[in-house]
């Protein structure tokens, strides 16, 4: 969208960031029309003391154009009046086109005629619509180099309990198989593409597919193996190496070994978290696929209800049912609660 606003008084950035934040209002309207033939004009200015300030503003769109005008005593109160004045005519303005492919015209010059339908082109198939992208290749390798980590304990979590609950065997299925099943769907042509903003939850949603799919018990099957593991016993020896070989005695101290940096967590931090998602890991054996799926989805993933929606299937009424089960549940969990009473109590309590 193009906008340029002047200013016939002192610029001030509180009047500036609220014109901002009304731009920005009116763009989440306007996503249906390029957004190269949107165009808006304001003029700010102040009449006098006792009139105060006055706002102007010119909207031209593909399909028409509009104009409003306020005045108030503050440039606050005149910018709000104005482009809500704005925004109401843009969602009457929308509402018209929506609906212009069902008009009924008569034909010029024959009054005499019922009015014949005319083969008309709904607003979303012009040229000046436009639609949000859709996931490309590149976006999926884009989020899979940064999150793979997070999708790769989703998918180990959803091993855990499919084993520990519904009897899938510990050979069955392994974490590489499944990504690589995920990201292999969403980088085909089989499946329709989302808009960017729902790749991650498109993503998981592939994931439970994947380990529906790969638990799906085959009788014919029953018996193969892979042909990359190798069938001799394992040989494997401890050692201490690695560990061993992360600090050298002759090594310079930098300010990265004594400053610590906030924005990471500590080791203990991290075991705690760690012991935290065991537990609850543990009392979520005993809970139904249903349930267990839609909290660990809103509560460790930190996806919203509709998200849930999505990658599950559900409705959002089950979901937020499935969800509130699962605390119920782990409410009554004896050990996870004496630990979360243990880890919340006051300093100084018993």
């Amino acid at each position: 969208m193009n906008v340029h606003v002047s200013y016939r008084l002192h610029k001030t950035p509180a009047v500036e960031k609220d014109i901002q934040h009304q731009i920005e209002k009116l763009r989440k309207r306007l996503q249906v029309f390029r957004p190269e033939l949107v165009h808006l004009k304001g003029v700010v200015e102040e009449v006098s003391q006792r009139e105060g300030i006055d706002v102007s503003l010119n909207l031209r769109l593909p399909s028409g154009q509009m104009a409003v005008r306020a005045s108030a005593p503050t440039a606050t109160a005149a910018v709000k009046s104005a482009f809500e004045d704005l925004l109401q005519q843009v969602n009457r303005h929308k509402e018209i086109l929506r609906s212009s492919h069902k008009w009924i015209r008569g034909r010029r010059g024959d009054s005499a005629r019922a009015a014949a339908l005319l083969p008309e082109v709904p607003f979303e198939q012009t040229m000046a619509a436009v639609f949000p992208a859709v996931v490309s290749a590149d976006d999926v390798r884009s989020y899979v180099n940064a999150n793979l980590a997070r999708l790769e304990r989703f998918v180990e979590r959803e091993i855990y309990f499919r084993e520990t609950q519904e009897g899938v065997s510990a050979d069955r299925l392994s974490k590489e198989e499944v990504i690589d099943e995920t990201i292999a769907a969403a980088l085909g042509d089989g499946l329709e593409k989302p808009e960017r903003l729902a790749l991650e939850p498109w993503l998981y949603r592939l994931a439970l597919r994947a380990l529906d799919e790969l638990s799906r018990t085959d009788e014919s099957n029953e018996n193969a193996f892979c042909l990359e593991e190798s069938a001799r016993r394992p040989n494997v020896k401890g050692s201490d190496e690695p560990e061993l070989q992360f600090h050298q005695p002759d090594e310079s101290i930098t300010g990265e070994t004594v400053i610590p940096d906030s924005r990471v967590a500590t080791p203990e931090q991290i075991m705690a978290s760690d012991e935290i998602l065991r537990l609850i890991a543990s009392a979520l054996r005993d809970l139904g696929s249903g349930p267990r799926e839609a909290f660990i989805l809103h509560a460790v993933e930190g996806f919203s209800i509709e998200e849930i929606t999505g990658i599950t299937g559900l409705a959002a009424e089950r979901v937020v049912d499935f969800i509130s089960a699962a605390r119920d549940h782990l409410r009554k969990a004896p050990g996870l609660s004496r630990d979360l009473r243990s880890r919340l109590a006051p300093t100084g309590a018993a």
